[in-house]
């Protein structure tokens, strides 16, 4: 067996011994320094290119828009509740291994991913907003921390032609010519955007309460846009709306822009049928 050099970064002390042993045991069994469980994408890898770990596919998708070639994501892309996920000690040791640690402040093992990171990784708190203009500014601004501004720009116009064309699309499909009229769980608000439909009101994150299902319906949505990864079933189910599932996650391949090209699909066969 070939000799496997790991270095073992600086983490608090009430995590070094398990974080270490985690270690040792990775490399005796895998001949590998990857994070058991944990995702891996890379393309075109060189030495000079930020290693980033991610805490799931989102984060992940963004930092690969961004140009980052070496991309570690914590949460597997086969979780179906990313934030019920609880990150084992080897997670933990990508984390410590990374020169950027990326997260959102809402997901609960966020403060545990912070302590384990070490001094020499950076923290940067993602903005998890699959809205067109929001998704570009944040892609842009991982790129100039990352020193991948041209990737990332790359990657930008590629996104806004694409986006542009499956809005076109949409259009097309609209029933009579017309915008539907839709109602949104609040982290699917940008599928509702992209549709070109008119947004007659929002539920959610919280659960939602007989009064605003009893306001929401009066509202005669032709579709309910809900967020599949937070879905509590039929959102409306005697009001006549067709309720259509959004994908807010990429999947392993850590592709954000299939994210917008699936809505679309999504969207575009409710609205035929």
């Amino acid at each position: 067996m070939a000799r496997i050099r790991v270095r073992i970064a600086r983490v608090p002390s009430v995590l070094a011994l398990s974080l270490s042993t985690a270690l040792v045991l990775t490399a005796t069994a895998c001949g590998s320094d990857k994070a058991a469980g944990a995702d891996t994408s890379t393309s075109g890898k060189n030495d000079d290119a930020p290693v980033v770990v991610a805490t799931t596919t989102w984060e992940g998708a963004f930092a690969k828009a961004a140009g980052a070639e070496d991309v570690k994501v914590i949460v597997p892309s086969s979780a179906q509740h990313a934030p019920d996920y609880d990150p084992k000690p080897s997670d933990l040791t990508a984390v410590a291994g990374a020169d950027f640690v990326l997260y959102a402040p809402f997901e609960p093992y966020a403060e545990k991913i912070k302590q384990a990171a070490g001094s020499d990784a950076k923290l940067v708190e993602v903005n998890l907003d699959n809205d067109a203009d929001r998704a570009s500014a944040e892609v842009t601004r991982l790129g100039q921390l990352f020193g991948t501004e041209d990737a990332a720009a790359k990657w930008d116009t590629s996104f806004k032609s694409e986006y542009g064309t499956l809005q076109k699309e949409l259009k097309g499909a609209w029933p009579d010519g017309k915008a539907p009229t839709v109602v949104a769980q609040v982290f699917s608000a940008w599928s509702a955007k992209l549709a070109g439909a008119q947004v007659a009101g929002t539920y959610g994150p919280e659960a939602v309460s007989a009064k605003q299902l009893s306001d929401l319906a009066k509202k005669k949505p032709a579709y309910v846009f809900d967020n599949a990864h937070m879905t509590t079933g039929e959102v409306l189910p005697d009001s006549g709306a067709k309720q259509v599932e959004i994908v807010n996650y990429p999947g392993k391949d850590l592709n954000l822009l299939a994210v917008y090209k699936n809505a679309a699909d999504t969207i575009k066969k409710a609205m035929v049928s």
